[in-house]
């Protein structure tokens, strides 16, 4: 018996969505934050109460404040990644605003309690001594190191992903790098007071904290203009800086570029954690076909998605007359509203009035006073649309609803030959060929069992013409054809003709 090598025993390892991974990526960087933080964060603390530098607790407190803000970054972005259910339609990605909200205000208090020390020690002159040594040198450049090394690699991660807590951490520990910053020029000056008998150093520590604390008040404006706009589903800001004005003029500039889009009623965008979402009310024009509107919205789709990356664009669009739009584009626009299929539209003007001949097709099982009070609808609507129509002719047929079981198909040769005789009329019929005739059974009551042909027939055929005969000339030949052949042969009820150029004669 033959063994399967291990290889192919072995089970493959399940394939990782782009979902995943990006939660995985995102949770990973979250996750060493935390480490560096609370590592961080132990040194500083333990160096300042050595010290007694208030520039370095005040150091410790914003890098403790930092270690909570990093925390609530990791629960932020396990949650925010979790897929949308019945009750959070939208997704969880609120969560990562309002983590970056609450890390906004723990960073406020912190900046209160430090301008608040520094000051008393300024104004009371107490606690101004430092002791001073190398290990608060030495915990500032490691802190610098860290903050610069994370920093950057959340920001990378942030913005591949556009995670709005991950891009806030990376804020946080950029600015600690300056504030760390600050602090060593405060100790440095602290010291050099002391070597050199300078008093009024001493207050180099305190005002080094209350540079720290401008640089957090500064972030945490920042912050809170980004998750109050988020919170309250301002117009986001796309990645190359534009401002939330120039990307909603944008857009509705790239919106009415498209063909079809007669007017933009109305934009709204908004976004959740790492999602956009966009909801257009775009004017089309009310006699476009289902297909045509549908790539009318994909192409609406794109526009936005080229803005705001993997935006979920819902469009509402609203039946618009344009100004293009002829008599008898109003004419089936009217139609069409009702639902309602007309065709052979005639306008003739009459003396600055305008006279319209339509085909109406119904159901063919409908009444003829169900018939009437549906035309008479239809042409009340008609001139309230177009007040210039004088007057209203609509012929109304039965729209069959049922499939025909011919009692043969076949080819007549009488008949054929009739119809060839008729086509010699008109010089531009250049060929007649596949005539197909149809006798359907008629099952009415009127039907004559004495005729020798029972039922109707019905002839088909396909005529050559010339290649550059316009359309309009073309169906005049055709409708002419199909009226002096069922006068040649009026046991016909209908020839169904098709037309085709001379360089293709076969369909």
């Amino acid at each position: 018996m033959e063994v399967a090598a291990p290889d192919k025993l072995a089970p493959k390892p399940p394939a990782t969505s782009p979902d995943s991974e990006r939660a995985s990526h995102k949770r990973s960087a979250a996750l060493a934050s935390v480490i560096a933080a609370l590592g961080i964060t132990i040194l500083k603390l333990v160096t300042g109460l050595l010290t007694g530098s208030l520039g370095m607790l005040s150091e410790a407190a914003h890098s403790g404040i930092d270690c909570v803000a990093a925390a609530l970054t990791l629960f932020s972005v396990q949650v925010s990644d979790r897929p949308a259910d019945a009750d959070h339609n939208y997704g969880h990605g609120k969560v990562e605003s309002l983590s970056a909200f609450v890390e906004t205000g723990l960073m406020l208090a912190s900046c209160l309690w430090i301008i608040a020390e520094a000051l008393r020690r300024i104004i009371a002159r107490e606690h101004l001594a430092v002791t001073l040594s190398i290990w608060p040198f030495l915990v500032l450049i490691l802190s610098i190191a860290v903050d610069f090394t994370r920093s950057r690699n959340l920001r990378k991660v942030a913005r591949q992903y556009g995670s709005e807590a991950l891009e806030a951490d990376a804020l946080h520990f950029g600015t600690d790098i300056w504030s760390s910053f600050a602090v060593l020029l405060g100790l440095a000056a602290t010291a050099a007071g002391e070597h050199y008998h300078l008093p009024w150093l001493e207050f180099a520590d305190p005002i080094a904290a209350l540079v720290v604390s401008v640089i957090i008040a500064k972030v945490c404006w920042h912050l809170a203009t980004q998750t109050v706009d988020a919170l309250l589903d301002a117009t986001p800001a796309d990645a190359s800086g534009q401002t939330r004005r120039e990307v909603r003029d944008g857009l509705i500039r790239d919106l009415a570029a498209i063909d079809g889009v007669l007017t933009v009623d109305r934009v709204r965008t908004r976004r959740s954690g790492s999602s956009y979402f966009a909801d257009l009310t775009l004017g089309m024009p009310r006699n476009l076909t289902f297909q045509r509107s549908e790539q009318i919205t994909m192409a609406a789709t794109e526009a936005v998605q080229r803005v705001l990356p993997g935006a979920d664009v819902v469009v509402h669009s609203v039946p618009t007359a344009s100004l293009a739009e002829s008599v008898h584009d109003r004419i089936r626009a009217v139609a069409a509203r009702a639902n309602l299929n007309i065709h052979d539209v005639s306008v003739q003007q009459y003396d600055g009035a305008l006279r319209v001949e339509q085909h109406l097709e119904v159901d063919e099982t409908m009444t003829l006073s169900a018939a009437h009070a549906l035309v008479t609808q239809l042409e009340a609507e008609m001139r309230k649309e177009i007040p210039a129509i004088a007057t209203i002719l609509t012929h109304i047929e039965s729209e069959p609803a049922t499939i025909e079981r011919p009692a043969s198909l076949d080819r007549d040769r009488l008949l054929e030959n009739r119809l060839r005789n008729v086509a010699t009329e008109f010089p531009e019929i250049l060929d007649v060929h596949d005539v197909i005739v149809t006798r359907l059974s008629d099952n009415s009551s009127h039907a004559d069992s004495a005729s020798p042909h029972p039922g109707r027939l019905q002839v088909t055929c396909h005529c050559t013409l010339p290649d550059d005969l316009p359309m309009s000339r073309v169906h005049t030949i055709i409708t002419a054809l199909e009226n002096a052949f069922k006068l040649d042969s009026p046991e016909v009820s209908r020839l169904l003709i098709h037309p085709e150029p001379a360089t293709d004669n076969q369909r």
